[in-house]
């Protein structure tokens, strides 16, 4: 049982916080180094390598509204659940089939549809629709193209009175990815982070016997002296 207790007191590592701080100390430009190659790895990345993507928005108003009657908020209510419903069809097989075909595009329904989020703020009847593509004319010419498909695919199949542009497509000026800035900043901290794990987990795990300290550490026992070391002392005579 004791030889058990032992044991375990043995294979037991001691964390010095000070001791973990002095190494991070001692090799602040080797984590600096790290820090600026993989910030400017980044860089490169997301400049060079990542092809610039551009965000056309566009957004349409849904009004239900029966035999010319005020709207009550029940209607509102009721046209407001509904909006997720329209949401579903703005993605639909029809309307994508459709902008396809208008437009002359290359690519699957499948693949249009991964260009395209839609976006219903709560307590809304506003669905925003925003397409991501490579060239912003042709994003601007989807998405305008898409909410008019998807205005006369809700008005057939939901029996709509109308549905109403509220903003049609921009022209986006500035791609939307990939965000330079931010992804250099992700490379900075991630340098950071890993080259201070490194130099944390060396010292950790480093139990190789450097001081007098260790020593009394390792066996338990108080040092009562020590032995110079000879190659020292003859450096130190040779320059006297």
């Amino acid at each position: 049982m004791d030889d058990k207790l032992i044991l375990e007191k043995d294979d037991t590592t001691e964390i010095d916080l000070a001791e973990l701080i002095f190494e991070l100390w001692i090799n602040k430009w080797q984590i600096l180094m790290a820090m600026i190659f993989t910030g400017i790895l980044a860089y490169f990345v997301s400049s060079c390598l990542m092809t610039p993507k551009y965000t056309s928005v566009t957004s349409l108003y849904v009004l239900a509204q029966q035999d010319n009657e005020a709207l009550t908020t029940a209607d509102l209510s009721v046209g407001t659940q509904l909006t997720n419903d329209y949401a579903v069809l703005v993605k639909s097989r029809p309307v994508l089939d459709q902008v396809i075909t208008d437009l002359d595009l290359t690519m699957s329904p499948d693949q249009l549809e991964k260009l395209i989020s839609v976006e219903n703020k709560s307590n809304t009847r506003i669905i925003k629709i925003s397409v991501t593509y490579e060239d912003p004319l042709q994003a601007r010419l989807i998405a305008d193209r898409l909410r008019v498909a998807v205005g006369e695919q809700i008005v057939s199949v939901m029996n709509i009175d109308a549905v109403n542009t509220v903003e049609e497509a921009s022209l986006p000026k500035k791609p939307s990815s990939p965000r330079v800035l931010r992804n250099t900043l992700i490379g900075i901290i991630a340098g950071m982070v890993l080259a201070a794990a490194f130099f944390v987990i060396r010292s950790v795990m480093d139990d190789t016997v450097k001081t007098s300290e260790d020593v009394e550490k390792a066996l338990g026992l108080p040092l009562l002296g020590s032995i110079p070391d000879s190659k020292s002392n003859d450096i130190a005579k040779s320059k006297k």
